[in-house]
């Protein structure tokens, strides 16, 4: 069962004075084809973060010197205008520290360190110039951040512009980090002077991933216990170019990529298309940059192979890599978070208060409701819902934020919150998980799913459908109860009435809290009027009849 966050650690209940205590920091990815800026919001009390603003600029330090290896004077010269740019975007947002990591192109660089006292001296940037398992470390962490890995182990495939990370890791610990010296940037160039590739020389670059892949694959296969089967998580440019050009020929795409799926049939797809086009053909594809058009093939390659040697049947994209991991390492090395292992268990609860909070979400109140939707859950398996446990933490998620569209308008404010959470962010969901959150929060007031409404037709399946409108009817009888600015109902009891295999109907009971402590009864007549209102909405969904009393 899902163990939700104590009410003493709640945010969205906190004051403004603990809201101000948010610390920012930025962090800087020094990439072979790209610098990468990110600055976040890190919540003290939530001990999470969230993105304020991320960049990216195309700086290409991986087009070195081809005698000495060096990098170029060119090259250097549009890093250090992109650092200066970054140094006082994080000063203006009040940044407290940056914190910089540069990766393949400037570790392998004769000229590397050279580059890296330079900015130290002239642009007062510290940069840590990270090895291929610790750039792999950092990418993991950045994982850790987006996606909920659970107990199940993950393969994480990082193809950047001179380096591929390869990572087998789950939700309590990273097992194998490593780091190959191929990447898009590194094999256009040194392969890839024709274009469209001959085949026999695209046959020769496969061989040649395949064998620089060899000992990474080798060394994450060796660390896998008996039987277990990883699922393969990719992130960064290549992985979210390949989803983008998938998604944009779905029928209904997705709003977002982070978790959008991809099969190994649906990659040797797209692979076979980008092989076969020119540069301007491939330039012309909306969902990809100029930039990303010109390496997209050889860091395609790399990912086929890369699932063809793991076997993995289907890929999982991730918008989160090394500069999240930067922030998450940050916050480990001062205290911020007990251990990652913690940050990782409770990522879909905090994501979910983040939100609340953000939208002014009373969360006294919604803790309330919450509480409710979760005891009438508990007890009406199998009479009002058949949900087998994964959808609790879902009715948990809509009731913390179903009151959100009243930072819109009061006015259907539960149209406002479906639009709210359906374009928010709410990490360590599915896309499935986050429109049904959505949904359920929608219908907890006003009418029922109708076939023309936009939440409805975007959860598909019939599974689906029918787990939102149960847990929908509940977070809808939670929220009734709640009439009062200062609750007063102590517990919620819930009785099936006729035979014990085809019950006519059910009993709620409320038990003010007076009561369960000895003392005088308060009058519930409120919460019972409120609830009983809801009697013909519960007949027509579920054919039961409601009865209401209070003790």
């Amino acid at each position: 069962m899902v163990q939700i966050p104590a009410t003493a650690t709640d945010p969205s209940a906190a004051t403004p004075e603990l809201a101000s205590r948010e610390r920012r920091v930025a962090a800087i990815d020094i990439g072979t084809n790209s610098i990468h800026l990110l600055i976040a919001a890190i919540d003290p009390l939530l001990h999470s973060f969230t993105v304020v603003l991320a960049e990216k600029a195309t700086t290409r330090l991986g087009e070195r010197d081809p005698e000495t290896g060096d990098l170029s004077a060119e090259a250097i010269e549009r890093a250090f205008r992109t650092l200066r740019h970054c140094r006082d975007l994080a000063a203006s947002h009040g940044a407290e520290q940056i914190v910089t990591a540069a990766t393949s192109a400037v570790r392998e660089a004769p000229n590397g360190r050279d580059f890296l006292l330079a900015l130290q001296e002239q642009l007062d940037l510290d940069v840590d110039l990270v090895s291929g398992p610790e750039e792999a470390r950092l990418i993991y962490l950045g994982v850790l951040s987006g996606m909920a890995l659970g107990e199940t182990p993950h393969w994480i495939l990082d193809i950047g512009g001179g380096s591929t990370e390869l990572v087998l890791a789950d939700g309590r610990d990273a097992r194998a980090l490593t780091s190959t010296r191929i990447g898009a940037v590194r094999l256009q160039r040194e392969f890839c002077q024709l274009d469209p590739l001959p085949q026999e020389r695209r046959t020769f670059l496969e061989a040649y991933i395949q064998g620089a892949l060899d000992p990474a694959v080798a060394q994450v296969k060796r660390v896998l216990k008996s039987g277990e089967v990883p699922l393969m998580v990719g992130t960064s440019g290549t992985a979210m170019a390949l989803a983008a050009l998938a998604a944009a020929e779905d029928a209904k795409p997705p709003l977002r990529l982070a978790g959008y799926r991809l099969s190994r049939e649906r990659v040797d797809q797209l692979v076979e298309r980008l092989v076969a086009m020119t540069p301007e053909q491939r330039r012309a594809l909306t969902p990809i940059n100029d930039r990303r058009a010109e390496i997209i093939v050889p860091g395609a390659l790399i990912l086929r192979t890369a699932m063809m040697m793991l076997g993995a049947r289907e890929l999982v994209v991730c918008d989160r890599a090394l500069r999240e991991g930067l922030i998450v390492d940050w916050m480990l090395r001062n205290g911020l978070l007990g251990d990652r292992f913690a940050f990782q268990s409770t990522i879909r609860e905090r994501t979910v208060l983040h939100l609340a909070r953000n939208y002014g979400v009373d969360g006294t109140r919604a803790e309330r409701v919450a509480a409710h939707a979760l005891a009438l859950y508990d007890q009406t398996s199998g009479l009002l819902h058949h949900d087998h446990g994964s959808g609790r933490l879902l009715l948990w998620a809509a009731a913390r934020l179903h009151t959100c569209g009243k930072h819109i308008n009061i006015g259907s404010y539960h149209k406002h919150t479906w639009y709210l959470i359906r374009h928010g962010e709410l990490l360590g969901y599915s896309e499935m998980e986050h429109l049904m959150v959505a949904a359920i929060a929608r219908y907890h007031r006003r009418g029922m799913p109708k076939k023309r409404h936009e939440s409805w037709q975007l959860i598909e399946g019939r599974e689906e459908r029918r787990t939102v409108a149960s847990l929908a009817l509940l977070l809808r009888l939670a929220a009734a109860l709640d009439r009062r600015p200062a609750g007063i109902i102590e517990t919620v009891r819930v009785q099936a009435e006729g035979p014990k295999s085809d019950p006519s109907g059910f009993r709620i009971t409320l038990v003010p809290k007076t009561v369960a402590m000895g003392e005088k009864e308060l009058d519930l007549s409120l919460e019972c009027w409120s609830l009983r209102a809801c009697s013909d909405l519960v007949k027509e969904a579920t054919g039961l009849a409601m009865t209401v009393a209070a003790c």
